[in-house]
């Protein structure tokens, strides 16, 4: 099953805050981002679509101003975010242009996925940069939005790119190298699941929500997110943001990570799914 990943020619890529982000001190981990946009790149050069989300403004933000402390409040996120922002995506275009290619920053939001005039700009926009060969760097648009920084996550928001762009593979890059059956960091006798076929009520229980220093997300937003992929014709892997080489690996068909395998679904709504908080469920 494994062996089909080299095939993939639509991919987008996920990497949480607390992966591009120095915990000790809240700046930004250059080593990190340089091998990740360099690996995005050879993608490129493969001949693959690859779109990024990304998570780090906030971070970023908090950072620069000195801040010793995540923002607890909205509004501080958000300036933080309004910050952030613009430095995070000055540093992914000048390690893009690097290696010769080009990065533009879209910034979405729920009401950009559930209006249907919208939803498809988005969808017309994120394909248009696409066919110009040009790298699509995601995030949600935190410095207006307030549900989606109390309650969202890019991981949601990165199925939610790959079925607007009918991405056949997804990979959320994160701080742990699979999913287990409990959470490894508390239990050691939890094992990591490397093949996925069904979604059932069993895992979802096994994702409980072991939130990181600086990101957002759980298990739970992945399993999720899963769901979202999977149902929309895509594979999705989770994988170690710690050893982002591993993604030549898994293009391989070599056994890293925990891969979800599609099953194309024409019932499963998308948007009601996020409308309803599905996710949260």
């Amino acid at each position: 099953m494994r062996e089909a990943l080299k095939d993939k020619q639509r991919i987008v890529l996920k990497i949480g805050s607390s992966s591009i982000i120095h915990e000790e001190t809240g700046g930004a981990d250059y080593r990190k981002l340089e091998t990740l946009v360099r690996i995005i790149c050879d993608l490129k050069n493969q001949g693959k679509d690859v779109i990024l989300v990304s998570s780090g403004a906030i971070g970023v933000g908090f950072e620069m101003l000195g801040l010793r402390h995540k923002p607890k409040t909205v509004s501080l996120k958000q300036a933080c975010a309004a910050i952030g922002q613009g430095q995070l995506m000055m540093i992914y275009q000048k390690l893009f242009m690097e290696y010769n290619h080009m990065a533009a920053q879209v910034l979405l939001t729920f009401d950009a996925i559930t209006d249907p005039e919208r939803r498809r700009n988005a969808e017309n926009t994120l394909n248009e940069l696409l066919q110009q060969g040009v790298i699509p760097v995601v995030n949600e648009n935190d410095t207006v939005a307030t549900e989606e920084i109390e309650f969202g996550d890019n991981d949601t928001m990165s199925a939610i790119v790959a079925h607007l762009i009918k991405a056949d593979l997804l990979i959320l890059l994160t701080d742990i190298d699979g999913f287990y059956t409990d959470d490894p960091h508390k239990n050691p006798e939890a094992k990591k699941l490397t093949l996925v076929e069904t979604i059932d009520d069993t895992m979802k229980n096994m994702a409980k929500d072991a939130v990181t220093n600086y990101g957002t997300g759980g298990m739970s937003t992945k399993i999720a997110a899963a769901r979202i992929a999977t149902d929309s014709g895509a594979d999705m892997a989770i994988m170690d943001a710690e050893n982002l080489t591993q993604i030549y690996d898994l293009m391989e068909g070599k056994s890293v990570g925990t891969l979800f395998l599609a099953h194309e679904n024409d019932d499963f709504d998308t948007v009601d799914f996020i409308v309803h908080k599905g996710y949260q469920k």
